[in-house]
């Protein structure tokens, strides 16, 4: 089918719709990593400060580990059922499993049943995410002209950094209007059990939506998959699926390397308090988050891979100078210079802009519509629920030992794997990573004569 001008108000609604409900649904997935310092003490036994900040940074992990398998469930029901859906089933399974942990019994009440209610929850919320992404993007492309579809997926990239400043908001809040003492004993509930209002109204805007256009199409036609797992991986298409994995191991680990873990050294490497660590994130992310906007439009003009090599490519040169510098303005015992420390941060986000921005788009145009939803959900969960999700529980661990065995730059054996994987996949993807601007979503059978050009 040729693409219908879709009225410009409509496609505002859907793009809106589509990152509301993400960004609330990456709220609920990160609130637990920006409390992962208070739910240390909270779910695990308290004389190992170490020991349990690890067992819940590992917790937390398990969250990523988990989202390729709900990619591949999710992705098999979206392709067959539909886009609209599937991404309202995973919202909504997200935001349950998030608001339980908020009335979840500590471990002085209930001992280690604690932690494995806490990693059963968390198991729910990866894979309820895994479905989310693929959902969300495979939704708004497929209702975008192939000119601009860099721009307007760029919008939707946006969502998962908002999501993390609306988490660290919300902490900021309300950790102020209680103060730190009550906030620590019972107020970090409520970020988890807010999240219930959020995602009844994100239910509630994703419900007035309508089905994509192009599954529309291929619905009346009878051309919908009769089963997207071996016509996605039992094919000739598992090359691209395999492909497209390389491209977002390295996106996703520049991700969570350039946002995450900057929370995560600010407060475990440099013991910035919670309240001065959100503060100097949220206030970077704010600022850097057009940039996921605007390489995203540039791809648009130039293409989508050499703006997602070039993030990768200078996110592992500058790494190291960059986290050592924002060590050196974020230091409590010296004084926090934050417009600094922001500063830094910001061009952390910027690398992130370059690499996330135009990913959406990439992976839209890279698989054909019958098969999209779940050739786009696996290999984004394998790049950033493996390569990007290992970050927090490596770095912080590598650290620690290094701390333990005296090693002299702790820093740099932090940063071993935030540097080499991105290098590595961006050395393969040079080699194997096709230019996918020019192909269009609408015509049937385009994708797959663009790929026998290759």
């Amino acid at each position: 089918m040729r693409a219908s001008k879709v009225p410009p108000k409509e496609l505002r609604r859907v793009v809106i719709a589509a990152s509301v409900g993400n960004i609330i649904e990456w709220y609920d997935f990160y609130i637990f990593g920006s409390l992962a310092a208070i739910l240390a003490v909270k779910f695990f036994e308290k004389g190992h400060a170490v020991a349990a900040f690890l067992s819940t940074v590992a917790i937390f992990s398990v969250g990523f580990l988990i989202r390729p398998l709900g990619a591949f469930v999710f992705g098999w029901l979206g392709d067959k059922v539909g886009r609209k859906y599937t991404f309202i089933v995973t919202l909504t399974g997200m935001g349950l499993a998030t608001a339980l942990i908020g009335f979840v019994p500590s471990y002085q009440s209930i001992g280690l049943a604690a932690a494995f209610i806490l990693f059963l929850l968390r198991l729910i919320q990866g894979l309820c995410l895994g479905g989310e992404y693929g959902g969300a993007i495979t939704y708004v492309a497929e209702h975008i002209e192939d000119e601009h579809r860099g721009y307007y997926t760029g919008w939707l990239q946006t969502s998962p950094t908002l999501g993390i400043v609306v988490s660290l908001g919300t902490i900021i809040g309300i950790r102020t209007y209680l103060g730190e003492a009550a906030f620590n004993d019972w107020g970090w509930r409520l970020p988890f059990i807010i999240s219930l209002l959020l995602v009844a109204i994100a239910i509630w805007i994703r419900l007035s939506l309508g089905e994509t256009p192009i599954f529309q199409d291929i619905k009346a036609r009878g051309r919908t998959t009769t089963n997207p797992w071996r016509e996605a991986f039992l094919s000739n298409n598992f090359k691209y699926v395999v492909i497209a994995s390389v491209v977002v191991l390295g996106q996703g680990c520049v991700w969570y390397s350039g946002q995450f873990w900057a929370l995560f050294f600010l407060q475990k490497v440099k013991n910035v308090d919670v309240l001065a660590s959100s503060y100097i994130i949220a206030v970077a992310l704010l600022i850097a988050t057009p940039t996921l906007i605007f390489w995203g439009w540039l791809s648009d003009k130039i293409g989508r891979k050499p703006i997602i090599l070039g993030g990768m490519l200078l996110a592992s040169i500058t790494y190291y100078p960059l986290y050592t510098t924002l060590g050196n303005y974020a230091d409590p015992k010296v004084g926090i210079n934050y417009t600094m420390a922001i500063l830094i941060v910001v061009i952390l986000v910027n690398y992130v802009g370059m690499t996330y921005g135009p990913i959406g788009a990439f992976l839209a145009e890279f698989f054909p519509s019958r098969i999209r939803y779940t050739s786009v959900s696996v290999p984004y969960h394998i790049g950033n629920g493996w390569g990007g999700g290992l970050v927090p529980i490596i770095t912080t661990a590598a650290y620690a030992k290094a701390v333990d065995v005296g090693a002299s730059n702790p820093l740099m054996w932090a940063l071993v794997y935030p540097i080499a994987l991105p290098a590595i996949m961006f050395l393969i993807a040079i080699f194997v990573m096709p230019e996918t601007r020019k192909h269009s979503i609408w015509e049937e059978g385009a994708i797959e004569a663009s790929r026998s050009r290759a």
